[in-house]
């Protein structure tokens, strides 16, 4: 590698962590990431580990190693939401390590810098680092295990033994049984595909997947204890619940086939073809040539440098296609095995075709993420102006570096699109997504109700969705259902957050309440263009209530 181009991949591999950790402080704007860090915060609260609780009533959705690795952090740092986001990203630095390791092992330290650059410039990898939910672990934990497992292929060492179990158990323990599909996926393509058939049933296989269960035991533990102990408890409407089986079954397989106790609109087989288009931006297209020029290889019995990636990547992702289960951030695990698989061809020399089809898949992004920013900020009316010239100036001094140095337009347009991915999302975490959440009521209702003067008040929320609300606020909010509310007897001076439609509601049914304060708020997780525009804003906001009875 020539030392110009290691100081370039240096350069914008510091400015993609420091994008990735510049969301870290961000109030939180969508519900989920307000869910887990509230269930971390109870287990601070309830002195409690194995038992996951929300609005003070048992939880049973997700296992428990993100919410271990936020308690951790809450215990360590105090509660907050960068102490939430701590561990997360930690893992995120973990996944690029081990894409590292990945790569230079079966590709040279060339394609690793590359690896690692797509992997942290990935469009939905950047937001996801922000919206934290449990991928950021499972990156680090799925490449991580397949990396240990690759060496283990080659050559036995106890130390990539315990450590390939340890990071598949954890990454069971964060999402459940069917990470195991892209692990050992990876590992069972690698040997079909080399024609070593016999190794499949080798001994050290099958320990592997016993001492993986020996570190699952927690998981079992968890769920044992606070379900299957306890058959009397009400969950999802039902008595005589298994934590267990829900954590093998209902979890899994009840996800995949869309019958579960939580389920949504069956999806279409082409979803993640077309999610990945803007999640794994600006390196999707590239990836479809790369993937089409792996399966054509193989089609034509030539060698791979490897199989792993492609084997588990394209086996979880054809699980995921056909599942009745869908949502954008579900295709985040496979990113660091996507980053491998694209990689090369954005190194190699390809034939003329190759070339002008990877040169217009990075150049529209070049030239679209800039100007979709620079229309945001027009629109939006953003008071920041010095922060975001200082912005400007500072991307546009890369990118200055970039073209004066003497390297391929293929290169050039590498490191432009890293760059321009890095603007875009920088804009977003530092200024944009600051103005979003001073329209999320939730935060301002909390705020209000942690005044002194409602110290002696009980809170509740009459939906389970408003958990920002519940993690902001200082005292456990309780929940009462909405359709109980004009039944419910406070034993005690009371306060209720209610939001828009259950607002609604009450005022349909002549509920007998008085309102305390109402709040600004935009209600929605995405962004509407017409929350963009300044002018057009007022349109799509609404208003959220505390009020008591």
């Amino acid at each position: 590698m020539r030392d110009q181009n290691k100081q370039l991949y240096i350069l914008l591999f510091v400015l993609a962590l420091v994008v990735n950790f510049a969301g870290i402080n961000i109030k939180f704007f969508t519900d989920d990431p307000g869910l887990y860090a509230s269930i971390s915060k109870n287990l601070i609260y309830r002195k409690e580990f194995f038992e996951l609780f929300t609005y003070n009533q048992d939880w049973l959705d997700k296992p428990h190693f993100p919410f271990w690795m936020a308690m951790l952090s809450f215990k360590l740092f105090g509660i907050s939401v960068w102490a939430y986001r701590l561990p997360a990203l930690l893992f995120f630095l973990l996944s690029l390590l081990y894409t590292w390791l990945f790569t230079k092992k079966h590709y040279g330290e060339n394609i690793a810098w590359i690896a690692v650059l797509i992997l942290a410039t990935s469009q939905h990898v950047i937001m996801s680092n922000t919206d934290i939910r449990a991928e950021p672990y499972l990156m680090a934990l799925v490449i991580g295990s397949i990396y240990h497992i690759s060496r283990l292929e080659k050559r036995f060492t106890f130390r990539d033994f315990l450590l390939a179990a340890l990071l598949t158990a954890c990454a069971i323990m964060t999402k459940g049984i069917f990470v195991i599909v892209a692990i050992y996926g990876a590992l069972l393509g690698q040997l079909i595909f080399q024609k070593k058939f016999t190794q499949v049933f080798q001994p050290k296989w099958l320990f592997l997947v016993l001492l993986t269960l020996i570190f699952t035991f927690p998981e079992f533990y968890a769920l044992y204890i606070q379900f299957d102990l306890h058959p009397e408890k009400l969950i999802f409407n039902k008595h005589h619940v298994s934590g267990i089986r829900w954590f093998l079954w209902d979890s899994q397989f009840g996800r995949f086939v869309n019958s579960g106790p939580i389920t949504r609109k069956s999806g279409s087989i082409f979803f993640y073809a077309h999610t990945l288009l803007w999640a794994f931006a600006p390196w999707c297209l590239i990836f479809y040539y790369a993937v089409y020029k792996s399966l054509k290889e193989i089609w034509l019995k030539q060698k791979l440098v490897e199989y792993y990636t492609i084997s588990g990547g394209l086996l979880l992702l054809l699980l995921f296609s056909l599942s009745g289960f869908q949502l954008p951030f579900y295709t985040n695990i496979l990113f660091p095995l996507f980053a491998v698989i694209t990689a090369p061809i954005c190194y190699k020399q390809l034939s003329r075709f190759g070339t002008s089809y990877r040169l217009i898949g990075l150049w529209v992004c070049i030239i679209l993420l800039p100007v979709a920013i620079l229309l945001i900020n027009y629109l939006s009316g953003s008071p920041h102006i010095l922060l975001f010239v200082t912005e400007c100036v500072v991307f546009g001094g890369v990118v200055f570096v970039i073209l004066s140095r003497n390297e391929s337009p293929n290169l050039k347009a590498f490191f432009l699109s890293c760059c321009t991915v890095l603007f875009a999302n920088f804009y977003l975490n530092t200024i944009f997504y600051n103005e979003l959440v001073d329209y999320k009521g939730q935060i301002k209702a909390a705020d209000y109700i942690n005044q002194p003067a409602f110290d002696n008040y009980r809170i509740y929320s009459l939906k389970t969705e408003n958990n920002v609300f519940q993690f902001y606020s200082k005292r456990p909010v309780d929940y009462t259902p909405l359709s109980s509310f004009n039944q419910f007897k406070p034993v005690s001076p009371s306060v209720f957050y209610v939001n828009h439609k259950s607002m609604d509601s009450l005022i349909l049914e002549h509920a007998d309440f008085k309102v305390i304060k109402a709040f600004q708020n935009y209600p929605q997780e995405n962004i509407l263009p017409a929350f963009i525009d300044l002018k057009t804003r007022s349109r799509v906001l609404d208003s959220v209530y505390l009020i008591t009875k």
